[in-house]
């Protein structure tokens, strides 16, 4: 990994892991709310052993609470309030690290918390949103966490300067030791704690300037126990256990849309450990019984009569077709445009086409959907793998049928979650539905693997229609992109759909005219239109959404632009992203570091792609052969991501050659096909993901741009994997690839 820094930014950490490669240097709402303190904590104990060490919900009332962000113990141990969830992507470190960067604490004491919602609420939304998606886990929330931090060190000096009877302006804080500095007296946090959290939390909190960072930038080691997950102790909501609980197996109508028209459950009823059979809301049917295997076994027993409904006949075929008509559309949402493309393409020199088709794709969480449910008339608990603690309460309180202030969520560790977590509760809204009908028992609700598969909420269906215009001199004079398929804020946030007029904004990302994922590229004429077509297959939030697909569609058109106007595909970004300073920058890292500029080994080709998305400009550069036209091994990528201040390397480093497994995997592999109003594929047999052995090492550059600019990590990375392949496959073979996944072409990665 190289840790880079483009000219005037002020970060000063420079990082290399890897001496044989260039190191790089390239040129250049606080939530007011979220820091009271003194309200009670009313959390079960049911939920403190349930959730386990390190994850549990609140700390216990007699530790004292430094503003709502931190409590100190009297052996100094800090422990630091987390809300965004942790799935692997290492958001709790670095969270946690920036409390501890203002705080000035020991790092080695530092341990994290989980509040509930129901506390939150409580507290007027103190620790702002919950929500973990969009790679905003760090960008969103990094301002007023900071402020937590610094507000609880101004409280711990000033109460230690109170004792002293010192201006608490010349003490310092240290490593969980405050020190006076004219007379070097010294005391530590857990002495003063109590005394600070009778404070009150000050209104100016400063923030240190970055280029001051002790923590923040450094590859500290995780805390949110890497060890317990490799040696299987982590507990995961999958593995949750409570006294008296029963375990709940669910099967929902295979056609999307189709109810539960009648059941027989006699035989089931009979089986060894089942309690009981119910139906679930107008779609399902879920078995009660002591273990999994007992209520799994009983679902296959259960005699179920569907009303599939409408969808019944809806096929991959017959989408594609709508999708198709789509494309030629006139009814279409205008994204980003200037000049005037129609006048662009009709006094074109030449004009260059491409069309393009990308899947449906399931999520495939490696830990199923699940959640458990304790539920009596005068209480409803929830325990959940989930993506967003607010959207599960929320669930839970529709479900219950009891006020808010009666429910509350406790988040267990998940398993992945990728999107699927987030936005959608069904999970949650299942799991109280089914604890309605045994009040007092706590029941944990699992999906086998066919019904996650089946019911997810997919990544969206898109077609492609790009046409480009190029006048006498080899200019390109005009671009015209025509989208058709799915919406997801449609099915999901229709309110944000109809403040656009009917419009998607979200359909354009990697293509806006601005903000966080605005297109790298200028052109006279530009075009960029959507024909919404909506289907009756459940759309939802998959890693990266939708740039991922037009990553693929604008990158490789721009390489076969390139080639049209005779130019050099590196050169010909260049030509056109002179406005986008720090979009170029990590396209000039990783063509200097793949070697661009320098003849490739016999039979080695290379491609790359470049996006922004999620507030970070993005590029890759791969290395690959290609035997037989189809088989296709990738050798190398080296991968550059700017998300403006890196928190914590190592994990950047992690996340970016992460995404290339999940960017990589949807290429050559992954698709979710429709027949009778169905989802065919229901294992990973028929929707698999590459192998380590597969997977080629990802050299990983990080840029930080500085200034105000707070980007993601997680996802923009996954939308360069594809195009980068797809360019240096076109090389290697001469074959432009435009549909996805790979597989369909007879095309394999080996």
């Amino acid at each position: 990994m190289l840790l880079a820094k483009p000219k005037g930014t002020l970060m000063t950490t420079a990082i290399t892991t890897n001496t044989s490669r260039r190191q790089f240097i390239i040129g250049s709402s606080t939530i007011a709310a979220g820091l009271a303190i003194g309200f009670d904590f009313g959390v079960m104990a049911e939920a403190h052993a349930a959730m386990g060490t390190g994850t549990t919900s609140m700390a216990p009332l007699a530790t004292p609470e430094i503003g709502v962000w931190v409590v100190v113990k009297p052996n100094d141990d800090v422990v630091v309030r987390i809300v965004r969830s942790e799935m692997g992507q290492g958001t709790i470190t670095g969270l946690a690290q920036m409390v501890a960067e203002e705080l000035q604490c020991d790092w080695k004491k530092v341990s994290y918390e989980y509040p509930s919602p129901a506390e939150s609420l409580k507290r007027k939304q103190a620790w702002g949103s919950y929500s973990t998606g969009g790679s905003r886990g760090i960008r969103t929330s990094e301002q007023y966490v900071r402020k937590g931090g610094a507000a609880a060190r101004m409280m711990l000096i000033q109460a230690a300067a109170t004792q002293w009877g010192v201006p608490a302006a010349e003490c310092i804080a240290l490593n969980s030791v405050i020190t006076h500095t004219p007379s070097g007296r010294k005391t530590t946090f857990g002495k003063v704690s109590v005394a600070a959290s009778q404070l009150a939390v000050p209104t100016d909190v400063p923030l240190k300037d970055p280029k001051d960072w002790t923590l923040i930038g450094k590859p500290v080691n995780r805390i949110d126990g890497v060890a317990d997950k490799v040696t299987g102790k982590q507990i995961y909501a999958i593995d949750l256990t409570m006294p008296g609980m029963l375990v709940a197996n669910i099967r929902q109508c295979p056609v999307f849309g189709g109810k539960v028209k009648s059941f027989d459950a006699t035989k089931a009823l009979s089986m060894k450990g089942v309690k009981k059979v119910v139906q679930v809301g107008d779609t399902a049917v879920a078995t009660i019984a002591d273990t999994f295997w007992h209520a799994k076994t009983a679902m296959e027993q259960v005699n179920i009569t569907w009303d599939e409904g409408a969808n019944a006949n809806v096929s991959s075929a017959t989408i594609k077709k709508t999708l198709v008509e789509g494309l030629t559309a006139k009814d279409v949402f205008v994204g980003n445009a200037n000049g005037d493309i129609e006048a662009a393409l009709a006094g074109a020199s030449k004009t260059v086409e491409a069309t393009y088709f990308y899947p449906f794709l399931s999520h495939a969480t490696l830990e199923p959907q699940n959640a458990t449910a304790k539920w009596t008339p005068e209480m409803c608990e929830v325990w959940a793998p989930t993506q967003d603690g607010e959207a599960s309460y929320a669930a839970a309180i529709a479900a219950s049928g009891l006020p808010a202030d009666k429910c509350n969520v406790y988040k267990v560790n998940l398993g992945g979650g990728f999107g699927r977590r987030g936005a959608f509760q069904d999970f949650v809204t299942q799991s109280v539905l089914v604890a309605k009908q045994m009040p007092g028992t706590p029941i944990k609700l699992i999906w086998t693997r066919e019904e996650d598969m089946t019911h997810d909420h997919y990544h969206p269906v898109m077609m492609c229609k790009m046409t480009a215009s190029i006048d006498a001199k080899k200019q390109v004079t005009g671009l015209n992109m025509h989208l058709s398929g799915q919406s997801i804020l449609a099915t999901v946030r229709p309110a944000v759909v109809a403040s656009n007029k009917g419009k998607d904004p979200a359909v354009f990302q990697g293509l806006d005219a601005g903000g966080e994922h605005s297109i790298s590229y200028s052109f006279p004429n530009l075009n960029i239109v959507h024909a919404m077509r909506n289907t009756s297959v459940p759309p939802g939030f998959w890693r990266g959404v939708n740039v991922n697909q037009n990553a693929i569609f604008l990158e490789t058109f721009m390489d076969e632009l390139a080639e049209a106007t005779g130019m050099d595909a590196v050169e010909f970004r260049r030509q056109h992203m002179q406005k986008f300073p720090r979009a170029l920058n990590v396209l000039n890292a990783v063509a200097d570091g793949i070697g661009w500029t320098k003849p490739a080994a016999p039979g080695v080709y290379r491609g790359l792609a470049q996006m922004n998305s999620y507030g970070s400009p993005v590029a890759a550069a791969c290395e690959i052969s290609v035997t037989n036209g189809t088989d296709v091994k990738i050798l190398r990528i080296v991968a550059a991501t700017d998300p403006g201040y890196a928190v914590n390397p190592a994990q950047i480093e992690r996340q970016v050659a992460g995404s290339f497994v999940y960017g990589l995997s949807a290429l050559f592999e992954e698709e979710i096909t429709i027949e009778k109003g169905a989802v065919v594929q229901q294992n990973f047999d028929t929707f698999n993901s590459i192998r380590l052995y597969q997977m080629p090492k990802v050299e990983t550059i990080i840029i930080q741009g500085g200034g105000k600019e707070w980007g993601g990590v997680g996802e923009p990375t996954i939308a360069v994997a594809a195009p980068a392949v797809l360019n240096a496959f076109y090389r290697a073979t001469g074959k432009r690839l435009r549909d996805v996944p790979l597989k369909n072409s007879g095309i394999k990665l080996v």
